[in-house]
């Protein structure tokens, strides 16, 4: 029987790499201008959904976007608020883990809402309210309701091995697997 308290060692290391891949995925898209701006493609957000799968990545998403914010040079709005904003759409994907589909939307929701603020206050950029929130939301959409739920399907047959707590667990598991596949 698997412990349901997480090892602090294993839920510190799952969210130093979700924290490295969302920066590195930010960085990259960051090169192609879609990183920021009204139009939004953060290829990153797609981590978003991995709430669903294990609470390190609230901490994990939070310091990934502090620092890709800052990597990437935003405005020290966009590094508080913006990350701040990832923060509580963690949290809230994590509270609707167990709803389908319903756990890709906190972070289009909260980034729609917030994100157009600091596009106009902290960037001074021409537009209303309404066309960012739409812009943001759209592209927010893409990156989590889209990308983020092809990401979910394909991590969840591993999510055991992959976001288990035992150690021990997730070894004997691939080790079925692997005996599994060469026994077929």
């Amino acid at each position: 029987m698997r412990n349901k308290k997480m090892n602090p060692a294993l839920f510190i290391a799952q969210a130093g790499i979700i924290a490295a891949l969302y920066v590195v995925l930010t960085c990259f898209v960051s090169a192609f201008n879609l990183a920021s701006g009204a139009i939004q493609i953060r290829i990153s957000e797609a981590l978003t959904i991995l709430p669903v799968f294990t609470p390190a990545a609230i901490p994990g998403l939070f310091i990934g976007c502090v620092l890709a914010n800052t990597v990437t040079g935003t405005a020290i709005y966009d590094i508080v608020f913006g990350s701040l904003t990832t923060l509580l759409a963690a949290c809230a994907t994590y509270a609707l883990r167990k709803l389908p589909f319903l756990y890709t939307l906190p972070p289009v929701i909260f980034n729609a809402l917030v994100i157009p603020v600091i596009l106009i206050f902290a960037y001074k950029m021409e537009g209303t309210y309404p066309f960012f929130a739409l812009t943001v939301g759209a592209g927010e959409a893409v990156s989590v309701c889209v990308l983020g739920f092809v990401l979910k399907k394909v991590l969840d047959p591993y999510r055991n091995v992959i976001f288990g707590g035992d150690a021990s667990v997730r070894v004997e598991t691939v080790e079925q697997s692997s005996t599994k596949k060469v026994s077929e």
